[in-house]
Parts: C-alpha cells; sequence; structure tokens
C-alpha cells in the first residue's frame, strides 16, 4: 500500500472532486466509510437536483479552523490518498474505514480515543484506493504537530500490509530518489523528451560527483555536460559556498527562466554537504591543513597507472599555478603526496619534487615516488619555472603528452577491475564481521557503476546504473564512514572518468563489468541478509543488465566463474556505437527496441 499527501487551502473544491465524476470517469459510487462521527451522520445530503450538498459537511470540518485564527497552517486542508497493489484483493468498506483509523491514530492526528482529535472523512469513489481528508485544526483549539507526516504514514501503510496480507513495499529509509511530479512528467511528454528534466539532471550530477576530486572540478564537470550551474552563498559569509542548482537550458518556464533543482531535490545524497562527505578526508601526510579533499587511492594501481594519473594531476596543477606554493597547495588540495627537494646549500631553495599517491606501495610495502621528470619532460622543476616566468601563452612542448596512451588505458581498466574485486571480497568480509561498515563500498558502487554507464554509451550499463541508484544510498541519509572498499571504488570511478571514452573499447572493460557483476551480487545478498529487500531486488535487477551487457563465452568463463559457459563469442556489443544521450542537448532517444539476451543456460550451443 502506498499513500501520498496533498495539501491545500480548500475544503468544499476538494470535497466536489471527490464526489464528481473525475478525470475521465473513474470515479464510481463515491461514499465515506469512516470519519470522526459515524459514515451516515457525514454523508452530504442529496439535493432537489440530484446533486450533492456540501455545505453542511464543510462547515462541520472547517469549523475548528477558526478557533486557531492567525495560528493556522498556510494550507490547512491535509489530503491523504491510499492505494493497494493491482493484485491485493479488493477489500471491503469496514476493512478501508479499519485502514483509515489506524493511518490517522499512527499520524497522530487522530488517536483512538482521543474526542478533541483534528475533524476527518475517508471517501471511497474506487476498489482500490480511498481518500482521507482532515483540516489541521484539534476541537480544543490547539494546532496539530504534522512534522515527518509522511514518514508516519508510511509506517502506518506498513502495518496495515502484515495486518490484512496486502503487498509489502519498502520503508521510507530515505533511499528512492526524487520522483519526477505529474506536471514535470507531462510537460517532457508534451515537448517530446525522452526523459523529465528531474532524471537527466540528477544522471549528470552524478556522473560529474563521481568523476570528481574537488567541488571545483565538480562545478567544471557539470558546465562542460552543457548543465547550468547555480551556486548559492551564505548571507552572512558571502564568500562561503552553501549549496547549488542545477537546470537544463531547454527547460523554462512561462516567464522564460530556467528551473532551477537543487541537489537536495534530485536525491538525498546529492546535497552539497553530502557531496563534500564523499571527497572528504583528513590531513595529509604532506601538505597543508586545508587540503579537504579524499584523494586517489594508489592502494590497487600499477605504477603504469599511477605515473598516468599523477601526470595528469599535476599538469592540471602547473596550468593553475602562477608560484611554487600555489603549485604544491594545488597538488596538496588534489590529494596528491608532494615532497619537495630542496639545495644543501640554500635550505630554502627548492630543486625538485617528487610526488606519489596514498596508500601506492611496492611488494616490500615501501612508498613509491615519482619525480617530475619521471612523468614528463615538461614536468621537470626547471621546466616549471621557466613556465611560471615565462610567456604563458606559449603551449608547452609537453601538452601532445597530455593524453594517455593505449597501454597506460589498458593499465587503468585492469586497475579498475582489480579495485573492484578487492571490493567484493572486503564486502564479504563486513558482511561477516560488521555489516555496517559494508554500506560505503555500496554506496560508492553507484559511483563506478555511472561512470562506466556514461563513458561507453551502453544502455544495458545506463539501465543497471539506474536499477541500482536506490540499493546505493544508506538509510535514513546517513552517512558511512570512509573505508579501504569505498575508497577504491571511488578511485575505480575517478580513473574511468580521467580516461574518458577512449577507454570504452579497452580489452579491460570486459574484465571490469564482470567484476561489478561480482559486486553487484554480494551487495544483494547482504541486503537480503539485513531484510532490505528494495534494495536488494534493485541490486539483482542491476547486475541482470550487466550481465545483459556482456555475452557470456568460454574466455568469460575462465575470469569468472558460474556466469555461463556458452561457447560463443565474447564481444562487447553496443559500446560506443552510438554516442550517448547528450544532457545538454537533450534530445529524445530513437525509437529502436531494446536488445534482448536471453538467459545462459536456454542457449543454444553454435554449430562448429
Amino acid at each position: 500500500m502506498i499513500g501520498k499527501i496533498l495539501r491545500g487551502e480548500r475544503v468544499q473544491g476538494l470535497l466536489r472532486y471527490l464526489y464528481g465524476p473525475g478525470r475521465n470517469g473513474e470515479h464510481r459510487d463515491p461514499h465515506i466509510v469512516a470519519g470522526f462521527r459515524s459514515p451516515p451522520e457525514l454523508e452530504p445530503d442529496i439535493g432537489e437536483d440530484g446533486g450533492r450538498d456540501f455545505r453542511r459537511l464543510d462547515g462541520l470540518l472547517t469549523q475548528p479552523l477558526a478557533l486557531l485564527g492567525e495560528r493556522n497552517y498556510r494550507k490547512p486542508v491535509w489530503h491523504l490518498s491510499l492505494r493497494v497493489a493491482p493484485e491485493d484483493p479488493v477489500l471491503t468498506d469496514e476493512q478501508w474505514a479499519q485502514i483509515a483509523e489506524e493511518v490517522m491514530a499512527r499520524t497522530g492526528l487522530a488517536p483512538a480515543g482521543d474526542p478533541d482529535a483534528v475533524r476527518w472523512i475517508a471517501v471511497r469513489h474506487a476498489d482500490d484506493h480511498i481518500h482521507i481528508v482532515a483540516t489541521l485544526a484539534r476541537q480544543d483549539g490547539g494546532r496539530p504537530e504534522i512534522w515527518n507526516d509522511g514518514y508516519r504514514v508510511r509506517d502506518a501503510c506498513r502495518a496495515v500490509e502484515r495486518r490484512f496480507g496486502l503487498r509489502s513495499t519498502a520503508p521510507a529509509d530515505r533511499t528512492a530518489a526524487r520522483r519526477p511530479k505529474r506536471g514535470e512528467t507531462e510537460k517532457a511528454a508534451r515537448q517530446g523528451w525522452s526523459e523529465p528534466p528531474r532524471v537527466v539532471l540528477r544522471r549528470a550530477v552524478q556522473v560529474a560527483a563521481a568523476g570528481a576530486r574537488t567541488e571545483e572540478e565538480f562545478f567544471d564537470r557539470l558546465r562542460a555536460a552543457g548543465i547550468l550551474v547555480r551556486e548559492r552563498f551564505s548571507r552572512q559569509h558571502p564568500q562561503q559556498l552553501t549549496g547549488y542548482a542545477v537546470a537544463l537550458d531547454q527547460d523554462r518556464d512561462s516567464a522564460g527562466q530556467p528551473v532551477w533543482y537543487g541537489g537536495g531535490k534530485l536525491a538525498a545524497d546529492l546535497t552539497l554537504p553530502k557531496l563534500r562527505h564523499r571527497w572528504a578526508t583528513g590531513r595529509p601526510q604532506f601538505g597543508p591543513a586545508s587540503a579537504d579533499y579524499r584523494p586517489v587511492s594508489g592502494r590497487h594501481l600499477s605504477q603504469r597507472t599511477a605515473r598516468a594519473v599523477l601526470r595528469t594531476v599535476v599538469r592540471e596543477a602547473a596550468e593553475r599555478a602562477r608560484t611554487a606554493e600555489e603549485f604544491f597547495d594545488a597538488l596538496s588540495a588534489a590529494g596528491v603526496w608532494v615532497r619537495p627537494r630542496y639545495s644543501e646549500r640554500n635550505c630554502e631553495q627548492v630543486t625538485g619534487y617528487a610526488v606519489t599517491l596514498p596508500d601506492h606501495r611496492s611488494a616490500e610495502g615501501e612508498e613509491i615516488w615519482y619525480s617530475g621528470g619521471r612523468l614528463a619532460d615538461d614536468l621537470t622543476w626547471p621546466r616549471l619555472q621557466e613556465r611560471w616566468h615565462g610567456d604563458r601563452s606559449k603551449p608547452t612542448s609537453g601538452e601532445a603528452a597530455a593524453q594517455l596512451t593505449a597501454e597506460e588505458v589498458r593499465a587503468l581498466y585492469e586497475d579498475a577491475a582489480r579495485a573492484a574485486a578487492y571490493a567484493t571480497a572486503q564486502l564479504r568480509r563486513y558482511s561477516v564481521i560488521n555489516p555496517h561498515a559494508a554500506r560505503d563500498a555500496c554506496w560508492a558502487a553507484a559511483d563506478a557503476l555511472n561512470v562506466v554507464a556514461a563513458v561507453t554509451g551502453n544502455r544495458d550499463l545506463r539501465r543497471a546504473a539506474n536499477f541500482y541508484d536506490r540499493a546505493a544510498r544508506p538509510p535514513y541519509g546517513r552517512l558511512p564512514a570512509p573505508t579501504a572498499a569505498g575508497d577504491g571504488l571511488r578511485t575505480t570511478a575517478r580513473l574511468l572518468a580521467m580516461a574518458g571514452r577512449r577507454g570504452s573499447r579497452a580489452c579491460g572493460m570486459t574484465s571490469l563489468v564482470v567484476k561489478l557483476i561480482h559486486l553487484m551480487g554480494s551487495i544483494a545478498h547482504l541486503h537480503r541478509a539485513q531484510q532490505r529487500q528494495a534494495q536488494a531486488v534493485a541490486a539483482e535487477a542491476a547486475s541482470t543488465c550487466l550481465r545483459s551487457a556482456v555475452p557470456v563465452g568460454r574466455e568469460m568463463s575462465k575470469a569468472a566463474p558460474g556466469l555461463g559457459s556458452a561457447p560463443v563469442v565474447l564481444a562487447m556489443t553496443g559500446f560506443s556505437a552510438v554516442r550517448p544521450h547528450d544532457a545538454g542537448q537533450f534530445r529524445p532517444i530513437n525509437g529502436r527496441a531494446e536488445r534482448s539476451v536471453p538467459d545462459n543456460r536456454t542457449r543454444q550451443r553454435p554449430r562448429r
């Protein structure tokens, strides 16, 4: 059973709708099944013309509002619609009356045995739902408390499901994303858009947040994707950024202004404070204490991948810096550990530097450092000094080497697959010794899925990311403590974003998707063990979509036992064949039917 709460100003207008024919004539035999008095006493009279006379019922419901006066709510009419699932049995009027009384008691608006509670009625005009109408004023002159009434209604619905044997629904644990409103859906249909703007913006924000390391990079990625960004600053401290809103240039209101959505209106974990928690970390080993972003972890990175990552980060810091101090500060802010080298004659003169990533160690456990010369010829200390003191308009000779090579992209995807496998092992370990510690890995897995889907343009991967969205969020908005498994998955997302579409056909992509399939299976098992059925179903649906993206062959059976053994040709189908949906252009997708991949157990063995 699901419930939806609406607020209004006039009772009589709502009564006329409930007793009317409905938008499509779907209202049949409207009548009151429960209320603050017996239903026969509250039923509106039928006039001589055959119409209903709502004046008496309207007066009874609105009378307590006069006692509150100026203390009234701005919208004092509380309207709740309750609907059962299509497969549930048809309930009688007596059962609906019991349900309405249960809901009103659990919300605190009309507790059992309270003669001074709010006045309310429950109207039934269909087999599968009722409408509860209440005025937010107690009969003793008090104003009822409606804070978090949606969560109390959700708890009441789950209690009713157990009592009457109805279809079980998920609790209100704040893991579901904000759905588009009816007006947004109808507007998208009129404009010929494939998805409402809220859905497109949520996806763009998720991808940008997964690939970013800092707030500045996050906003840069959004703007590069064609998203309008509006930053919100504190009134007391004008330099303090407190939030943001995003919009599509094509989505405008009647006045021609963009329709803005704050991060919290997209999903519970996309507010700026929670994005900062995703990026935040403690004081780095080297660098100023102001560095406040979780770096790319080097735990599962090969030296080739680490060198490529460091080269990219160091070059970005060098291009933005004007002095050596700004250069070192930018590296520390990006989460890179820096070790300056000083002159033996002048202890204050810097003659070189070396960088590394946190947890990037050799087999013997020693930190692996890379000097500027090992990264690129234009990143040596003398060349950087020439850049800062010379003509910055001239391109450096090393800018052409900023692109990753094919070998580096291949190594990057292999390391990403290794990090996903490590996260799976850690998650299985957490599920035994500390299930709560596994939530960080569940949350971070969404970053990897969103970025993989974005860089490949594969529709099965995009569907997997959409399905997994709910399984990723911690319940009740509680942010999990960072773990090594979660940091490894966030590193995977940032590496994939760094490679971009250049790596969408990398041979390591198949191995990465297989590792993600194992990860989804472990997450689904964990959620089922914690009695979180909605999240478990979401993770299993994501795993099914991932399996559709990778036809399983003989080579796959060696890399991933249990996924299938039919000797079909192993190929990543659908990757980079069509340019992915561009949020900035907001074009509808074509009408081609989605590819359907049969279950591995029913595939026929090809002829030799």
